[in-house]
């Protein structure tokens, strides 16, 4: 975990990176963080249901993607690194109409350029509603 950080200051550094950005657009808030973990909560409304009124799996992809993308930046030392999505994988269990839903990263393998993250989404209530594994890739940023 980022070095010698408290929670707090680990969950406002994520925080501060979503203006004019798709975690703004959606709302994406970091929540909680501990020694393997990174949360984040996105509101469900009507910027992000499908015509029929349930959470649309792209919004739900798009929380996945950022939790786990975001989580290399905790849980790796990124000072000269750049990360990168590379491959996403999303299976939608339960709809939700309301409330918020909870995406919680976890890494399977911490590589020293590509990384595995399970990320589990749920609900209010805890319950299970989407299931994603998020690869990443790290590389060096460009000489500017």
């Amino acid at each position: 975990m980022t070095a010698s950080l408290s929670e707090k200051e680990i969950l406002e550094r994520c925080n501060a990176r979503k203006a004019n950005t798709l975690m703004q657009t959606l709302d994406i808030e970091f929540v909680a963080v501990d020694g393997e973990s990174l949360t984040a909560k996105m509101p469900v409304n009507s910027s992000v249901l499908q015509p029929d009124g349930v959470l649309h799996g792209g919004a739900t992809a798009a929380l996945i993607e950022t939790v786990g993308s975001v989580a290399v930046f905790v849980f790796k030392d990124t000072s000269n690194l750049m990360v990168r999505g590379i491959e996403l994988n999303a299976n939608h269990l339960k709809g939700v109409r309301s409330g918020n839903v909870y995406a919680t990263a976890k890494a399977l393998h911490l590589g020293r350029t590509t990384q595995l993250w399970e990320i589990k989404v749920v609900d209010d209530q805890g319950q299970l509603v989407s299931v994603g594994k998020l690869t990443t890739l790290t590389l060096e940023k460009p000489l500017q």
